[in-house]
């Protein structure tokens, strides 16, 4: 029987340990109606913290992505109605289309190491991911939820903004995790904007984004020179400034006009 998971650095392990804490960010994500549950895919279940208090719910049906096989093992034991449901699988490697056609909500302590791109993720599937609870590193958590005219503002700050509303819910300190990390964690929750498309070319707006980021220290003309060449020589009057000092809105009017220039 296994009593235990050990933590994984390789795999950005750290074990929440604080039921009050599993608890509320269990209650900070909405639910449908026990007649109609929503369903709610948690992203790396550890040893069922989160995920026992997930289950207790009737409002949602809970699913688990979970990668390592001592962890699929243990909750298998321990929560042997959840096994129909726990899927030993890598969440970025999924195909959420296919396993919930109807969408799914994301939750979950989402370990360090890949928590940009298991956002980068939920970008790509926006349509089907109505929310997102997730506890991440503070520092990435503010940088999400930052506005333009923040050093911290970034390409997930832009990208998750434009689709949608981010909340910084609360902090967490390093001691409720085993092992402690080094740095404090953050609860933040993502809700679907009314945004159903933007009003330029979507694959483009996200090559932009990551064009201006690229060298943020630099002027926006020399940043998207380096990705696109130089527009035959036009300029936009944003060419002045620096990525961090545009709003969403103001990406998606560059967007454009990179794509009339082009």
């Amino acid at each position: 029987m296994v009593n235990e998971v050990r933590a994984k650095k390789s795999l950005g392990q750290h074990f929440l340990t604080d039921l009050n804490i599993a608890r509320k960010i269990c209650g900070a994500l909405s639910g449908g109606t026990p007649q109609h549950p929503d369903n709610v895919l948690e992203v790396g279940c550890g040893m069922g913290v989160l995920t026992q208090f997930l289950l207790q719910r009737d409002d949602i049906v809970t699913w688990g992505a979970e990668i390592d096989g001592e962890s699929i093992e243990y909750l298998h034991e321990h929560f042997p109605q959840f096994t129909p449901r726990l899927m030993s699988c890598d969440f970025l490697k999924t195909d959420l289309a296919s396993l919930f056609p109807d969408g799914v909500k994301i939750i979950g302590n989402f370990p360090y190491n890949i928590s940009s791109q298991i956002f980068f993720k939920i970008i790509e599937n926006r349509d089907l991911v109505p929310e997102c609870v997730g506890m991440i590193q503070r520092e990435v958590a503010v940088r999400i939820a930052e506005k333009e005219g923040s050093r911290e503002y970034g390409i997930l700050s832009v990208l998750l903004q434009a689709w949608y509303d981010i909340e910084y819910l609360f902090t967490v300190g390093e001691k409720v995790f085993n092992p402690p990390p080094k740095v404090k964690s953050a609860v933040i929750r993502l809700t679907r904007n009314d945004v159903g498309h933007l009003d330029c070319d979507e694959r483009l707006f996200i090559k932009v984004v990551k064009a201006s980021f690229g060298q943020r220290r630099k002027m926006l003309r020399n940043s998207l020179k380096s990705v696109f060449g130089d527009f035959g020589g036009e300029e936009h009057p944003f060419f002045t400034r620096r990525a961090e000092q545009l709003s969403v809105a103001e990406f998606v009017e560059l967007t454009r006009w990179v794509a009339e220039h082009l």
